[in-house]
């Protein structure tokens, strides 16, 4: 499966932006689904998930109750909304397809899209 991300800018603290990520390829209903976020000098981690229905989601402690993960599988596409951005939430964001495992290590997630760069000035 090919993932395209976008909707990363430049937001202040305290914003919003909406991230998407657009699959084409292999059925993309049949991923679970995963944003990622890898900030200068940091590994990249587990933002959050949301499984091949919609009907689970995951969130990173970090982003709890300010981001919400969803999905489109008629449209293929994964969204991120993020609200209440804090300057910490400056990152490229990536979203993946999960291949088996668990969903927080991104070994387990088998396609990637190419990130986009969300800036947060406070």
């Amino acid at each position: 499966v090919q993932l395209q991300a976008s909707g990363g800018g430049l937001a202040q603290a305290g914003g919003s932006l909406r991230l998407s990520c657009a699959a084409s390829g292999r059925t993309f209903s049949n991923y679970f689904m995963g944003w990622f976020r890898q900030a200068p000098g940091k590994e990249r981690e587990f933002v959050a998930g949301i499984s091949w229905s919609g009907g689970s989601t995951y969130y990173a402690d970090s982003v709890k109750g300010r981001f919400i993960i969803s999905r489109d599988n008629a449209k293929n596409t994964v969204y991120l909304q993020m609200n209440s951005l804090k300057s910490e939430d400056t990152a490229v964001y990536y979203c993946a397809a999960h291949r088996g495992g668990s969903i927080y290590v991104t070994e387990k997630y088998g396609y990637w899209g190419q990130g986009t760069l969300v800036t947060i000035s406070s």
